[in-house]
C-alpha cells in the first residue's frame, strides 16, 4: 500500500472521528439547534480537511467579532421612551370637511361620493350625520341615507333583543356581567346620537336603565364610572329627573371622587332648576382634589 494513500485514509478516518465528535458534543449541549447541528455534520463528513477548516474559521469569526453582549439599555421597548413623528397629510387634510358641512354642497356628484365614502366605514359613530343628509336638497342623497341609517337601526334594534335575550337567560354570573357591560356600551353609542323619534328615544332609554339597574343588582363592583354617567345623561336627554337622581346618589356612593359624578349631578340640578343644589356641588368639587375640565368650567359659568 502506497503512502499517499495510506495518508489519505488517514485523513479520512481523522475528518470522521472530528465530524463525529462534533455531532454528538453540540447534540447533547445544544439540543435546540439540532437541525443546523447535523448539517454541519454532513458538509464536514462529505468534504474532508475543508469542511471542518470552513466551520471552525466561520465559529472563529463568529466570536472575535460579531459576538459581543446586548446592550438592554439601549434597545428601547417601553412605549414611553419612543417619539413617533407623522407628518401631517396636508394635501389630505386640505379636502377634509365635516359631514355638517359637506350637506350644504350643491354639487350633487360629490356629496353622493362624499355619502358613499361615509358608509364604506364604520358608521355605528355617524348615525346623526347621517340623519343630516335626510334633509338634503338631492332626493337620491337623501334616499340612500334613508335607507343606510334604517338598515343600521334595524340591526341596532335585533341586536338589543339579542344581547337582552342572552343576558336573562344566562346562568353564569360572569358571562351575564360581561353581556351587560356590552349592552350598555353599545345601547349608549347609538342612543347618544339621537336618531330615533322621541317615543322610540325614550323607550330604549328606559330599557338601558332597567338593563343597568339588573347590572347594578346583580354585580355593581364591575359597574364603571363611564357606565353611571352614560345610563345618567341618557336619562336627563328624556327628562327623567328621578331616575338621573337615582344613578346621580350612586355614582356618589360607588365614584365619590371622580369628575364625572360632580358633573353629572351639576348637569341635574342645572336642568332641574335646583340652584341651591348646584352650588353645593360646586363647593365640594371645590374642596376636592378632581381636576376640573373646560366643559365643566362653561357648564358654571352659564348657570352663573
Amino acid at each position: 500500500m502506497s503512502g499517499g494513500l495510506i495518508a489519505l485514509i488517514v485523513i479520512f478516518i481523522v475528518n470522521t472521528i472530528i465530524a463525529l465528535t462534533y455531532l454528538f458534543v453540540c447534540l447533547f449541549r445544544l439540543p435546540e439547534k439540532a437541525h443546523s447541528t447535523r448539517i454541519k455534520g454532513a458538509i464536514m463528513l462529505l468534504i474532508p480537511i475543508f469542511g471542518p477548516i470552513y466551520i471552525f474559521l466561520s465559529w472563529a469569526l463568529f466570536v472575535l467579532f460579531f459576538r459581543e453582549p446586548v446592550d438592554l439599555e439601549a434597545v428601547i421597548f417601553s412605549k414611553e421612551r419612543v417619539r413617533t413623528f407623522m407628518h401631517a397629510e396636508e394635501d389630505r387634510e386640505r379636502n377634509l370637511a365635516s359631514i355638517e358641512e359637506a350637506i350644504e354642497i350643491t354639487d350633487k356628484g360629490s356629496l353622493r361620493a362624499l355619502m358613499m365614502n361615509v358608509v364604506r366605514g364604520d358608521i355605528q359613530n355617524s348615525l346623526s350625520s347621517i340623519a343630516l343628509a335626510l334633509n338634503s336638497s338631492d332626493t337620491e342623497t337623501a334616499h340612500y341615507a334613508a335607507s343606510v341609517l334604517q338598515d343600521a337601526l334595524n340591526d341596532f334594534r335585533a341586536s338589543v333583543e339579542k344581547q337582552k335575550d342572552n343576558i336573562y337567560n344566562c346562568e353564569d354570573p360572569d358571562s351575564r356581567s360581561i353581556y351587560c357591560e356590552m349592552l350598555i356600551d353599545y345601547m349608549n353609542q347609538v342612543l347618544e346620537q339621537g336618531v330615533f323619534t322621541d317615543m322610540e328615544q325614550r323607550t330604549y332609554v328606559r330599557e338601558l336603565d332597567g338593563i343597568g339597574d339588573f347590572f347594578y343588582e346583580t354585580d355593581r363592583e364591575h359597574m364603571t364610572s363611564a357606565q353611571f354617567e352614560a345610563i345618567t345623561l341618557r336619562l336627563l336627554e328624556i327628562g327623567d329627573y328621578d331616575g338621573c337622581k337615582k344613578w346621580c346618589d350612586r355614582a356618589e356612593y360607588h365614584f365619590p371622587n371622580t369628575l364625572a359624578t360632580y358633573t353629572c349631578q351639576l348637569k341635574l340640578y342645572f336642568n332641574s332648576g335646583q340652584k341651591n343644589r348646584f352650588f353645593d356641588v360646586i363647593e365640594q368639587l371645590k374642596h376636592s382634589q378632581v381636576v376640573i375640565d373646560s366643559e365643566t368650567l362653561e357648564l358654571i359659568r352659564v348657570f352663573r
